[in-house]
Formats: C-alpha cells, sequence, structure tokens
C-alpha cells in the first residue's frame, strides 16, 4: 500500500484529498504548511508527495528545493494555481517530477497519481537486474534512486535519474530530444526541448569534470544527445 503525502493548506482540499485517496486505498498524511511539510519529508517515509506550491512559512517551490537538496528522492507532484509555462518549469526544475494546475479533476490527479507509482513500482522490479554504473565522477544506482562521488551521497531529483538511465540505455548511441520528451514526460505538452536542455546542463554539471568541455554526454547538434561512459 503506498503512502501519500498531501501538503495542502485549504482545509476543505486537504479533506477531499484525503478522503479520495483513501478510498482508492492508499494510505495518507497531510501537512497544512511548508516547514511542517519539510519536517515530515525529512523525518518519515513515504511513497508519494502531493505539494501545492502556495503554501504558508515555506512556498511549495522552497520545499521541493529542500528536500531534494538533503537527498530525498521521494516522487513529487505539484499542485498549482499558476498557468504560465514558467512556473511549470520552475516546479520540474526543482526536482518535482509532475505537476497539475487548478483547477483540476480528481480523475486526472489519480491518474497522475497512479502514473508516477507505476513508474516507481517499476523501477523497483528492475533492482535485482541492475548493478550499479559508474558515469564520468558519479557512481549510479538506478534501481536506488542514488548517486555518489568518492563514496559520499550525491542528491538528484528523479527526473535526473530516469534521463541519466534512457541515456545509460542507449549509450553510444545519439538519442533525440523528442525520445527524451516522450520517455520521460510523456503527454505533457507544456514541457519542450529547452526543459530537456536544462536537465542536461545539471546533469553534466553532475557528472563531467570539465561542464563546459563535456566528455560523457555530448550534443549532437539538431538531434539529441550521446552517453559515452
Amino acid at each position: 500500500m503506498a503512502r501519500i503525502l498531501i501538503v495542502e493548506d485549504d482545509p476543505q482540499m486537504q479533506q477531499g484529498l484525503r478522503d479520495n485517496l483513501d478510498f482508492e486505498g492508499y494510505e495518507t498524511d497531510s501537512a497544512s504548511d511548508g516547514r511542517q511539510a519539510l519536517e515530515k519529508i525529512l523525518n518519515e517515509q513515504y511513497d508519494l508527495i502531493i505539494l501545492d506550491v502556495m503554501l504558508p512559512e515555506l512556498s511549495g517551490f522552497d520545499v521541493c528545493r529542500q528536500a531534494r537538496q538533503e537527498g530525498v528522492g521521494t516522487p513529487i507532484i505539484m499542485l498549482t494555481a499558476r498557468g504560465t509555462e514558467i512556473d511549470r518549469v520552475l516546479g520540474l526544475e526543482m526536482g518535482a517530477d509532475d505537476y497539475v494546475t487548478k483547477p483540476f479533476g480528481l480523475r486526472e490527479l489519480l491518474a497522475r497519481v497512479r502514473a508516477v507509482l507505476r513508474r516507481t513500482e517499476i523501477h523497483s522490479s528492475e533492482k535485482s537486474n541492475l548493478v550499479p554504473v559508474t558515469i564520468g565522477r558519479l557512481e549510479i544506482h538506478f534501481y536506488s534512486y542514488n548517486a555518489y562521488e568518492n563514496g559520499n551521497p550525491q542528491a538528484m531529483t528523479h527526473k535526473e535519474f530516469d534521463i541519466l538511465k534512457l541515456l545509460w540505455e542507449h549509450r553510444n548511441e545519439t538519442v533525440s530530444r523528442d525520445l527524451l520528451l516522450d520517455q520521460i514526460w510523456g503527454e505533457d505538452t507544456h514541457v519542450t526541448t529547452r526543459t530537456v536542455d536544462n536537465f542536461i546542463l545539471k546533469l553534466r554539471r553532475r557528472i563531467e569534470e570539465d561542464p563546459a568541455v563535456p566528455r560523457h554526454i555530448l550534443t549532437v547538434h539538431g538531434i539529441g544527445y550521446k552517453l559515452i561512459p
């Protein structure tokens, strides 16, 4: 049974989400402000976090960013009333795995919850078939979403792991931006190739000795990227 933390300051919205997720068979917990949410995220175990952007104390963006900086890899779906692309992209680049714009339909949210949890389960089921790999400065454990540099844990988001895993599965081959968009973001039409490029820049900063002169994640101009182990 998946355990889900709902972070929402509107009492009616929070209770409505809990009631519906409980009805679907999930175990739920809740927080009403950003500081309480961050404390729970850092001290308890969850399978998924549903995180509102507009919160008292700390914004959802700040909660997401600080959780990722502390090495928390739990998937996060952000709820936002904002409709501009920059806010959606900002949430994803802070480390969120998906987002839903308010007002949203319950069926849409449940579909997103199931999709994110399904991706997590698929990675877990592959655990016995995956061994750590070394890419540049990092040792990557794809099955557990862990990364290490000289034995020291490095915080990475699920999206970063997913992108790197796809590149690894096609290592020494060119992976197009369109394939990355399709495989990593699916039907999310608000994400553009620029988002892919920004994630690649972040991965280069983690992996390359000199991100300005990459040796492992190479740009294939006009097409996409190639991973050279």
